[in-house]
């Protein structure tokens, strides 16, 4: 919670590296929804794939493996799960699924947090509680060598320091404090310092951050798995927590390492997303589906340099094929002459759309 007091304060200057991630995501936001438009089948298949991604690669980060063969199986299937690592993997999923299919009716407080932990955790005896004891966090070498990386929260404080980063989260929102992905970068922060739980809370922390992003209207983490990035960029990612947390007791860390980081995961995500819609084959019909879908969005007059810019991916021919096709059966109109002339719809709604 110290990340979100300190921005409570507002006399922070935001560094230009922060500044371009979140416009960069601003932009990627604004056209998720037209990528989200295209062929069911593509997005169904990135949307399973990012499922076994997540699911594994969280628990990998954390030292959990499974057999390669039982994955799909362990995600799609009900089978006899093996042994603990499976439990995982499985509960992991079920938390997975909890947020795709109801994000929007959970959100962040103290019981959601827990239920996640609950869920993740499988069927552990302490799934869904407080830790008991006291953890720091070691780092261990392969020669037997270890240090203490960070002096986490002591279990007696940990579910108020927890009530109380909820708290500054619903109000960072209300009262702007900053940009709201600072502030969702600022409470994952936060809440691995406090280290509530025993164990599993690297893994809730990334079932929060795909729920914040919902929360926020960046979806990107449906399609494309966050966690996996993370993984990829592991290094980094243990890195920038570690450059974060010193300090963070006192409330005198430099909390922009780590809070870069996230953004730059969300960055890549959406242009992974955008890049595995556009350079895979379309099914017959789905460019024009999102053409027609981003003239739909328009709220009144466009060129077809608007439109160009509004579905990236798609060609100059194909675009402008798509409007004459659009014209001749009367649902635009052109208003002038030249590749600079504005279009408008006729009516509220395309007739093909």
């Amino acid at each position: 919670m110290k990340t979100l007091q300190l921005f409570s304060a507002k006399p922070e200057t935001i560094p230009a590296s922060a500044s371009w991630y979140i416009a960069d995501l601003a932009e990627a936001r604004g056209r998720q929804g037209l990528y989200m438009r295209q062929v069911s089948q593509r997005l169904r298949a990135l949307r399973e794939n990012a499922l076994i991604e997540s699911a594994v690669s969280s628990n990998r980060i954390e030292g959990i493996e499974i057999d390669q063969k039982r994955v799909g199986t362990i995600i799609f299937g009900k089978p006899l799960l093996r042994d603990r690592d499976e439990e995982e993997v499985r509960g992991y999923r079920d938390a997975l699924n909890r947020i795709h299919e109801n994000a929007a009716n959970m959100p962040i407080s103290e019981e959601a947090i827990l239920e996640l932990h609950r869920l993740a955790r499988g069927e552990i005896w302490d799934a869904g509680k407080y830790k008991k004891k006291d953890g720091d966090i070691i780092e261990r070498h392969p020669n037997g060598r270890e240090r203490i990386r960070f002096k986490t929260v002591a279990a007696s404080n940990a579910p108020a320091y927890l009530q109380d980063l909820v708290s500054l989260w619903l109000r960072a929102l209300e009262e702007r404090w900053v940009h709201p992905l600072i502030a969702l970068a600022a409470f994952n922060l936060d809440f691995l310092c406090i280290h509530p739980f025993r164990d599993g809370n690297g893994r809730v922390s990334r079932l929060l951050l795909l729920l914040q992003s919902y929360h926020l209207g960046y979806e990107v983490g449906r399609y494309i798995s966050l966690e996996r990035l993370i993984e990829q960029n592991k290094e980094r990612y243990y890195e920038t927590l570690e450059q974060s947390s010193q300090g963070w007791h006192e409330g005198k860390h430099d909390h922009w390492p780590y809070i870069n980081y996230l953004l730059f995961i969300l960055k890549t995500a959406y242009r992974e997303f955008e890049s595995r819609l556009d350079t895979t084959e379309s099914p017959r019909g789905a460019k024009t589906e999102l053409i027609e879908a981003a003239i739909q969005s328009f709220p009144g007059e466009f060129t077809l340099a608007d439109l160009k810019r509004a579905c990236p991916g798609v060609s100059h021919d194909m675009t402008r094929t798509v409007l004459r096709n659009l014209r001749r059966t009367g649902d635009v109109e052109c208003l002038g002459r030249g590749p600079g002339a504005r279009w408008k719809r006729r009516g509220n709604t395309l007739k093909r759309g």
